[in-house]
């Protein structure tokens, strides 16, 4: 299974991966002017500790906390990918306190949101992989990843 993975030496806290993952959200062609005046509420944050910048975004656990707690079946796991019925999410947050890796936030409209991986972009790439200036980010299973570090 393909998941996003941060490699925070190359990483420069630019925060470009922010950027990108919210753009995707708005279905639009052009970025400036989907995210002007607008507060992006990312799927991916970039963190910063020591000097040290890395980004926080769902892991898309084997075994998630996030879906055991979720007490409506909002959270379903399909094809390794972590998803949201935002419909069957009553916001209790449990998912956000089961969670980790602090990956699962509020959204707008009350539901939660995560990374969901971009699944239907043209590329298959999610868009933080994509927009990431620094190559920092990548999208890769966890054997080629093991053989590449």
């Amino acid at each position: 299974m393909k998941r996003v993975y941060v490699n925070e030496e190359w990483c420069l806290g630019c925060h470009l991966c922010e950027y990108y993952c919210a753009f995707a959200e708005t279905g639009k062609s052009n970025m400036a002017l989907a995210l002007k005046h607008q507060t992006i509420r990312p799927r991916i944050h970039v963190e910063e500790e020591n000097g040290v910048h890395f980004a926080v975004s769902c892991r898309h656990c084997e075994d998630p906390l996030c879906v055991k707690s979720c007490l409506t079946g909002a959270l379903s796991v399909k094809d390794g990918v972590i998803r949201i019925n935002s419909d069957r999410c009553i916001h209790c947050y449990t998912c956000i306190l089961a969670c980790p890796y602090g990956a699962i936030v509020p959204s707008d409209n009350g539901a939660v949101k995560k990374c969901e991986l971009c699944v239907n972009t043209a590329t298959g790439l999610p868009n933080c992989v994509q927009g990431c200036p620094n190559g920092a980010i990548v999208f890769e299973d966890s054997e080629e990843r093991k053989v590449s570090v």
